[in-house]
């Protein structure tokens, strides 16, 4: 494929301006190829990411219809269909205000899953909805319509961009809908979100997915961050997984990392949220220098366990 920068660059600038949702960004199938290709790669490491997770959680998508809404090239879909196979019965809508990205979808699809039923527009009964980076697209009613559309699913599955903004979005979302729903992610608890609680302002509920070896060692994107001035090893994300049916439990000890780790000379704080609160909490290095240590490198999991002495971490399970 041949890459054009100048088209890539128009198609940055129109997602980083906040006006990409004032018209159809596609002039043509050849955009949608470059951006398969190259951004939505890197929405679709932030998909394995959410789909990881939930699979170390035990969860697995329901039967019947699946509905990519505001599919674009439909990473989405592809990326959920590469972690959880479709079963009989599994028919995939595809939706978008842009036909050409539709075409474009439905044609990637039928070339990798051509057993699948794929249907286009919104279906009467949504048993899987997953909905990818729309909200800086969006107008406020149109976000007040769509968390309508969630709230007749059976299952959602929503990924956006780790900004505060976003986070913020999702969280009144989550509020919104959680007496009709499980939450099954992020968050390890069913209860009101902490960082609605006073003195939690300033935080947002994000995490960081890992890009794959070769971003590192393609020259292919060594160009592709130069030209378009992007940080290839950042990768931060927002999502909300919600569901009606029973899922599955967590552990009383299970809390969810919020951003980073701040590692420290003796010591590493990192803001954690729990089934009790959201907090500050500490990682002294000379009781845990393994963890330390990796944390210090950037690797962590964004789900642990841990027991709790105050703010400081006693144990860390696993």
């Amino acid at each position: 494929m041949k890459i054009s920068w100048p088209t890539l660059r128009r198609l940055r600038d129109g997602f980083l301006s906040g006006q990409a949702g004032a018209a159809d960004y596609w002039q043509s199938p050849d955009d949608l190829a470059l951006y398969d290709a190259t951004f939505a790669q890197r929405i679709g490491w932030k998909w394995d990411f959410v789909l990881e997770d939930l699979r170390g959680l035990g969860w697995l998508p329901p039967d019947g219809s699946l509905l990519d809404w505001g599919c674009g090239s439909g990473i989405a879909h592809r990326a959920l269909l590469d972690t959880f196979p479709a079963q009989n019965g599994v028919v995939l809508h595809l939706f978008d205000r842009s036909p050409l990205a539709v075409q474009f979808a439905m044609r990637r699809a039928r070339e990798k899953y051509p057993q699948l039923t794929i249907q286009t527009g919104i279906p009467g009964t949504i048993d899987l909805l997953l909905i990818s980076h729309v909200l800086t697209e969006m107008t406020p009613s149109q976000v007040e319509d769509l968390t309508s559309l969630a709230a007749g699913a059976q299952s959602v599955i929503w990924v956006e961009p780790g900004t505060y903004e976003t986070s913020l979005t999702l969280i009144a979302i989550r509020e919104r809908l959680r007496d009709r729903f499980s939450v099954v992610a992020p968050c390890p608890h069913q209860g009101p979100c902490g960082i609605l609680a006073p003195g939690n302002e300033s935080h947002w509920c994000h995490q960081f997915a890992t890009p794959p070896p070769v971003v590192f060692t393609d020259g292919f994107w060594a160009e592709f961050g130069r030209e378009l001035e992007i940080d290839l090893r950042s990768l931060p994300l927002s999502y909300l997984v919600l569901d009606r049916r029973p899922v599955p439990a967590q552990s009383p000890n299970a809390v969810r990392i919020l951003g980073r780790p701040d590692v420290l000379k003796a010591h590493a704080e990192v803001i954690a949220c729990s089934a009790n609160c959201l907090q500050t909490c500490r990682l002294v290095k000379r009781e845990h220098p393994d963890v330390y240590r990796q944390w210090k490198k950037g690797r962590f999991a964004s789900r642990q366990e841990w027991e709790m002495e105050g703010e400081r971490i006693a144990l860390v399970a696993g």
